[in-house]
C-alpha cells in the first residue's frame, strides 16, 4: 500500500504546536503514526491512547511520532488531555475533515455519518515522511470498536519500513 498522505491542520491539545499539521513534525521524524479515534466516549479509544503514551519511547526510537485525532470539539478533547496528560499530539477534528480525508471507516450509512457514536470506526495509518512526498505505507481500518491493531503490530510495521529503506 502506498498512497499520498493528506495534509491537515487541526487544534492540538497536547504536545507540539497548536494548530498541528504533519508538516510541523521535525525533520528527524521519519514516520507519523496517526490514530483516528471513534469519539469522546469510546472506552477502547481511551485505553489505546493511554497504552500508546506508556510506550511512546518505543515509537520515538523508531523515528516515529504518534498523533491521535478525536472527531470532537476542542473542549471535549481537552478533557482527554487533562485526564491522561498525553506526551504526543492530541488533535480535535470537530468537522471530521481529517478523518474523511483518510477514509476513516463509517458504518450504518446515513445514521453513521450523522452520529459518530454509532458509525465512526477506529483507523491507524503510518505516514512515511522520508520521500519527497509523504505517503501512507500502512493502514488498519477497523470494522468494529474493538478492531484496532495491537501496539506490537504497529511497531513491527515500523520496523519493516525501516529495514526496507
Amino acid at each position: 500500500m502506498t498512497e499520498q498522505a493528506q495534509e491537515f491542520s487541526l487544534p492540538n491539545l497536547a504536545a507540539g504546536p497548536n494548530p498541528f499539521s504533519l508538516a510541523d513534525l521535525p525533520a528527524n521524524v521519519s514516520f507519523a503514526v496517526v490514530l483516528f479515534q471513534r469519539d469522546y466516549y469510546c472506552m477502547n479509544c481511551r485505553r489505546q491512547v493511554q497504552r500508546l503514551a506508556d510506550r511512546i519511547d518505543e515509537f520515538r526510537e523508531r523515528g516515529a511520532e504518534v498523533i491521535s485525532i478525536v472527531p470532537e470539539p476542542v473542549d471535549r478533547v481537552e478533557t482527554w488531555q487533562e485526564t491522561y496528560d498525553l506526551p504526543y499530539p492530541l488533535l480535535a477534528d470537530p468537522n471530521t475533515k481529517a478523518g474523511n480525508a483518510y477514509d476513516q471507516p463509517v458504518r450504518f450509512g446515513v445514521l453513521g455519518r450523522f452520529s459518530d457514536l454509532f458509525g465512526r470506526m477506529p483507523e491507524v495509518v503510518v505516514v512515511d515522511r522520508r520521500g519527497t512526498e509523504p505517503t501512507i505505507t500502512y493502514a488498519h481500518k477497523g470494522s468494529s470498536a474493538f478492531d484496532r491493531p495491537e501496539i506490537d503490530e504497529i511497531l513491527a510495521a515500523l520496523d519493516e519500513l525501516r529495514v526496507g529503506a
